[in-house]
């Protein structure tokens, strides 16, 4: 049986006559355990006050999927390695450009992690490249898109949707 995943997103009209496009374009993601998080279309694509910059837009949760992803795998080979991680803050940055449709996509993923590591076992610079290469095979984020994805001077391109 496959593994499924859901979210609820709701948008609600509060009244805005809609027909004339200037409905609100917040709204809410619901998620199992309760977890709410405000959602909206980004301030670039729709002016506030018809958009919230306060709230988290399809982009970025887009590029933070990837992002914690990555890390997440990054940590489980990390410690199946025998490396100790005590931090890990990626500042990500997605670029929007176009497809082979002229459609636009987010093209390109930078991340950019700064990982502390204690203990007597550090990775050398080929085992952290190799730690972040599998990391970026095994995340299913990764998988599930054609985004290019760089991570600390490696470039990974997904060439499969």
């Amino acid at each position: 049986m496959a593994t499924e995943y859901r979210a609820v997103v709701d948008w609600r009209r509060d009244g805005a006559v809609f027909s004339d496009g200037r409905y609100g374009r917040a709204h809410r993601w619901l998620f199992d355990g309760g977890v709410e998080v405000p959602a909206s279309a980004a301030p670039s694509s729709v002016p506030a006050p018809l958009s919230r910059e306060d709230a988290v837009d399809p982009e970025e949760a887009f590029v933070a999927a990837l992002s914690s992803c990555h890390m997440l795998f990054f940590l489980a080979l990390a410690a199946k390695a025998g490396f100790v991680v005590d931090s890990y803050r990626d500042d990500a940055v997605g670029i929007m450009g176009r497809n082979a449709r002229a459609r636009p996509y987010v093209a390109t993923v930078t991340l950019d992690p700064t990982i502390a590591f204690s203990g007597e076992r550090r990775p050398s610079t080929a085992e952290l490249a190799d730690l972040h290469h599998r990391s970026h095979e095994l995340c299913y984020i990764a998988n599930s898109v054609l985004t290019e994805v760089t991570i600390a001077g490696l470039v990974h391109t997904n060439e499969t949707a």
